[in-house]
């Protein structure tokens, strides 16, 4: 068994936000619940410190057990005010940090290994700007000797390029016990968790360092880093979507979700935005500049270009959605059309009818939504308002410019539009006057 502390009460204000720091989405979620989805694999059992006033927060991170520090006086006290809600238990304990999001579950299980070898393991790395991390002091035999915080370091120590992640595991007895004998001595003023390098070797004990990519374990403390993490992230997201078989024509141009799906044989155009829930099945294609969000795509449909398909869409095998089609709460047969020009909210469109370009659905009253139903081969001439609830029956066709309020039967023409009137001469005069 294994536990995990994650420490996630740090206010963030170099974010200048009023969210909690960890909140802030990367890849439209938290940037916790990266941290969490990397950790359950490993960890069976996960502890998350929060500060006052982070319900939200709180709410993240359900069902892990979580426990507020009321007092922000380091990274060592938040890790030993975690230690109650494991009380009893014998197994490992890693402590991590919310803030590094991109830490991959393979690291974590090189850095849990690493602790079957050693009483003591951590996380380090060489970033290309060392900055103000921690330096890690290895001793002859290359095991780490001790962590000097940047505040604290020498010019000497400060030159070292191999810096601390701040990520730690031990065995929990061993952890809670140098936790709990943590002191304040320091120029800051506060419990440092890196002090527990110290007290295992005063006990003689072995300690590691594991080396991981800066990119996975660099903090985000600003919004400036906060987007080199989404850059990060985009990047291994697109990668994988590739390797998975679909084809991205201009990849750095597209932004994914961290759950879009796209499945081999999709093609996605240049400048195309997946907000979360996104499906694309084989074949589908989605042209350039449209916005997909919690929606289904099925095989070999074609979105776009500069198509909205908004939560709770989907377009079935081999549908058109065209330019300017904005969709929600949607439902389009296979092989249904709606090329130009058009919104369908709360609508079931038959198989391979066709919707005519400025087509609307009126589905809201300003105080209920009402739906829309078009049966199958359906021709919705162009500029028709559908008057929800309101259904046209299968093959029936309504006149471009109609406004249906009642229901169209199977196999009828319903026109719905003032009669044209005729005023011969009538056009002459205004002209000449202009």
């Amino acid at each position: 068994m294994r536990a995990a502390i994650i420490l996630a009460a740090g206010q963030g204000t170099r974010m200048r936000s009023s969210q909690p720091k960890v909140m802030h989405h990367l890849a439209g979620r938290p940037m916790v619940q990266h941290l969490l989805a990397a950790c359950a694999p490993v960890f069976q059992r996960i502890v998350v410190v929060v500060g006052p006033g982070m319900e939200e927060l709180a709410a993240a991170v359900a069902p892990h057990a979580t426990v507020v520090q009321q007092e922000r006086l380091g990274t060592g006290h938040a890790a030993r005010i975690a230690a109650p809600l494991l009380e009893g238990f014998g197994g490992d304990v890693a402590v991590l940090y919310g803030d590094n999001p991109l830490i991959t579950t393979a690291t974590l299980e090189r850095l849990v290994a690493a602790r079957d070898a050693a009483d003591l393991a951590l996380l380090a790395m060489r970033p290309a700007e060392p900055g103000r991390y921690g330096r890690v002091v290895l001793d002859g035999a290359g095991q780490v000797a001790r962590i000097v915080e940047h505040a604290d370091a020498t010019e000497e120590e400060r030159a070292i390029p191999l810096c601390n992640a701040g990520v730690v595991c031990a065995a929990a007895p061993h952890l809670f016990r140098w936790l709990s004998a943590l002191r304040n001595d320091n120029r800051q003023g506060e419990y440092y968790l890196t002090d527990v390098v110290a007290a295992a070797r005063a006990e003689g004990l072995r300690t590691t360092a594991v080396e991981a990519p800066e990119a996975e374990l660099r903090g985000i403390n600003t919004r400036v880093e906060l987007a080199a993490a989404e850059a990060e992230i985009q990047s291994r997201l697109r990668e994988a979507a590739m390797l998975g078989g679909a084809t991205l024509t201009d990849p750095g141009s597209v932004t994914l979700a961290w759950d879009t799906r796209l499945a081999p044989d999709v093609v996605v155009e240049p400048h195309v935005v997946f907000a979360p829930g996104v499906m694309v099945e084989e074949g589908a294609r989605i042209r350039a500049f449209s916005h997909l969000e919690g929606c289904v795509v099925r095989a070999n449909a074609i979105i776009g270009p500069y198509a909205r398909l908004r939560p709770g869409a989907d377009v079935g095998q081999g549908a058109h959605v065209g330019n300017f089609v904005e969709l929600k709460a949607a439902t389009l047969g296979p092989g249904a059309k709606a090329n130009h020009l058009t919104y369908l909210g709360d609508v079931t469109v038959g198989a391979g009818a066709n919707i005519g370009a400025g087509t609307i659905t009126c589905n809201y009253d300003g105080v209920n939504k009402h739906r829309t139903e078009i049966g199958e081969g359906a021709f919705i001439g162009s500029d028709t308002a559908l008057v929800a609830p309101v259904r046209v029956g299968a093959r029936a066709i309504t006149a471009a410019g109609s406004v249906i309020t009642e229901d169209v039967p199977e196999d009828a023409l319903a026109i719905a539009r003032g009669r044209q009137a005729n005023k011969p001469g009538r056009g002459v005069k205004p002209r000449r006057k202009s």
